[in-house]
This record gives C-alpha cells, sequence and structure tokens, in this order.
C-alpha cells in the first residue's frame, strides 16, 4: 500500500510541475501582459545579446520540446507506469527538471540575469542527470522511446546551447569594455567546450535526440552572426562546424547501439 501511494504521489508531483512549466512559459511569452523573454533583462536574453544568441527562429523548438513534455506527463499517469521501476527511478527528475524549466523563466521575468545563469546551470545538471538515469535502462517500446527518452534528450539538448547563450549573456554585461576585441576567440573557445562536451555525451550515451537539439541552436546562432547583430563571420562557421560534427557523433552512437536496443 505504501508503496502504491508513493507511486501515485510520484505521478501526480510530476502532473503538478508540468501545469507549472506551462503556465510559467505562458508568462514568459507575455501571453498575460507579461514582457517578452526578448525584452527581458535589458533585451540581454534576446538573439543581440551576445555572440553566442541563436536567432529568434531556434526558440521554436521549445513548442515541440513542450509537446513532447506534455505527452510524458499523460503517458507517466497511465495506471500500467505506475509501479515502472524506470519511472520510479526518473520521475522525481524530470519533476524536478520542469519545475526548473519555469521557474527560470520567472526568474528571468522578475529577478536578476545572474540568477537566470544559476537556475539554468541547474536545470542543466538535473538533465545530465535525467539521461545518465535513462541511460542505466532500456525503453520497452516505441511510445517510451519517443516520450521518454526523445523529448528528455531534446530538452537536455537545448538547455545546453541555452546554457551557453544565458552564460554568455551575462558575461557581455559584466565584462570589461576591452575584452570585445577578443569576442571571436571567446565565443569559438566556448564552442570549442561545446564540441568536446557534445561529442563525447553522444557518444557515451549513444543517443541522437541531444545532438539534434543542440545543432539546431548552433545552426541558428551561425544565422544570427551571419545575418545579425553582433555580426561575426568567425563564430558562425565555428557555430555550423560544432553542429555537424555532433550530428555526425550522435548518428555514430546511435548506430553503435544493438539494434534492439535502438534509443533517440
Amino acid at each position: 500500500m505504501e508503496s502504491r501511494m508513493q507511486d501515485i504521489t510520484r505521478q501526480s508531483v510530476i502532473i503538478a510541475a508540468a501545469t507549472f512549466m506551462l503556465i510559467a512559459a505562458a508568462v514568459g511569452s507575455g501571453a498575460f501582459g507579461g514582457t517578452s523573454v526578448s525584452e527581458l533583462q535589458d533585451g540581454a536574453l534576446s538573439a543581440q545579446g551576445s555572440y553566442l544568441a541563436p536567432a529568434g527562429p531556434a526558440f521554436s523548438i521549445w513548442s515541440l520540446i513542450y509537446v513532447g513534455l506534455i505527452a510524458y506527463t499523460v503517458w507517466q499517469a497511465l495506471p500500467a507506469q505506475r509501479a515502472d521501476e524506470r519511472q520510479r527511478a526518473v520521475g522525481g527528475w524530470i519533476a524536478a527538471s520542469m519545475i526548473l524549466n519555469g521557474l527560470w523563466l520567472v526568474t528571468a521575468q522578475f529577478l536578476s540575469l545572474p540568477l537566470t545563469v544559476l537556475v539554468i546551470a541547474l536545470l542543466l545538471a538535473t538533465l545530465a542527470r535525467v539521461i545518465v538515469i535513462l541511460g542505466r535502462s532500456r525503453a520497452r517500446a516505441w511510445p517510451e522511446r519517443i516520450v521518454v527518452d526523445g523529448a528528455n534528450g531534446l530538452h537536455f539538448g537545448w538547455v545546453t546551447i541555452a546554457t551557453v547563450a544565458n552564460a554568455s549573456a551575462w558575461f557581455t554585461q559584466i565584462a570589461p569594455v576591452a575584452w570585445a576585441d577578443q569576442a571571436d576567440i571567446w565565443a569559438v573557445a566556448v564552442l570549442v567546450v561545446v564540441l568536446v562536451i557534445g561529442v563525447t555525451a553522444a557518444i557515451v550515451t549513444k543517443r541522437i535526440a541531444p545532438a539534434l537539439a543542440t545543432a539546431w541552436g548552433l545552426g541558428w546562432l551561425a544565422v544570427g552572426r551571419f545575418t545579425g547583430e553582433p555580426e561575426s563571420m568567425i563564430t558562425g562557421i565555428a557555430a555550423i562546424i560544432v553542429a555537424v560534427a555532433l550530428v555526425a557523433a550522435g548518428a555514430w552512437g546511435l548506430l553503435r547501439r544493438p539494434r534492439a536496443d535502438v534509443a533517440v
């Protein structure tokens, strides 16, 4: 009986976390009359906020991520998933990631830029934990691979590049003016770090969804640097190279998985 109540509690907490996330997303988008994310923090979080900020269309991936997380919330609430050991292990962490997702939007709307960096770093760490836990066992069927592994993989991959953009926006605000002359160098150095981490993660986890989401952000980062401000041909080219390398690493990792254990 105690185990059953814990399972029901877990399912209920995930539903509550998803609800909070969606309400926060509506607030963050300005749906209730508030300021949109691109205009928050004096524009620091906009596509022009730093050399590592993706162009505006990149953020449309949130629609896909939210749809995936909503599908996960419904799927995990089914009676058949109540006592599932995989969900018992990962459900609380996914709920935490959705809460932090919404909390970031609240922080960006009402608090300070440094605090947004702290929150998104915690979100990234939580999603990394989710991916590690999911990697310990195999999804039983395609629906689970899509709504659990796929949705959370996309969330992790996008938050990876979003964390870079968020931190860069903050550093742009506090860095000495003299550093602007080396902005290209710093941007490329950060992208090299993203490359190393992303390729390592793709090879180790053998998942392609995180790589695809990060590459999506990098592609639009390149568009932003080629066509918008601040303009940087070097940063744009580096972003494209890293994006291609991440997708290749993700595809290679995916092909290395046993046929019966293909995951997204």
